[in-house]
């Protein structure tokens, strides 16, 4: 007797739908792990690209500051050539107004500046010509001149003049003028 009206099937294991199920969690399980070891590169990727920021931030920091310190460098050594160069024109207007303020009948022939003073040596015809010509513009810019007088082969006089200029009067009329200054603007 027969109980089925069809022909047994060859059983298998796994079904259609199990290997159905089977290649869907393979399929699955893949992607995960695939997707697991792409973090991981791409974890492993951003820290060793963190470390090479993080080295080149220090370097650019050590360069920040190496430069901070050559553009330092650089102002001092302005601040120096510009102080040397106002000297220099401060210098050259005051010997260029040394040699204004002799007059034409009195020859120099040397010429001495010191920090404190003027050492002029020189030639005049007579030492009233020099005590009028270029004794009193001397005595209005310094504050103590001496004055030696020689006799020359030609002659007229050889001088020494030394005219110095007391720091400390200086000072005081520096600090009048600073006075007058202001009295001027309060007027104004």
């Amino acid at each position: 007797m027969k109980y089925s009206f069809i022909n047994p099937r060859k059983k298998n294991i796994i079904s259609s739908e199990m290997l159905l199920v089977i290649i869907f969690f393979t399929i699955s399980l893949s992607m995960l792990v695939m997707t697991y070891m792409f973090l991981s590169f791409k974890d492993y990727k951003f820290v060793e690209d963190k470390e090479f920021a993080l080295t080149q931030l220090s370097d650019l920091n050590i360069s920040q500051v190496q430069m901070e310190e050559k553009i330092k460098n650089i102002q001092e050594q302005k601040l120096v050539a510009e102080k040397v160069y106002t000297q220099n024109m401060v210098l050259k207007d005051s010997i260029a107004n040394l040699f204004d303020l002799v007059p034409l009948q009195i020859t120099l022939s040397e010429a001495k500046l010191l920090k404190n003073g003027l050492i002029l040596y020189g030639s005049t015809p007579n030492q009233d010509i020099y005590n009028f010509m270029l004794q009193a513009p001397l005595r209005s810019i310094f504050t103590t001149t001496y004055s030696s007088f020689f006799p020359a082969e030609n002659g007229w006089l050889q001088f020494v003049s030394t005219n110095y200029i007391d720091e400390s009067s200086l000072e005081i009329k520096r600090l009048k003028l600073k006075k007058m200054e202001k009295e001027v603007e309060n007027e104004d």
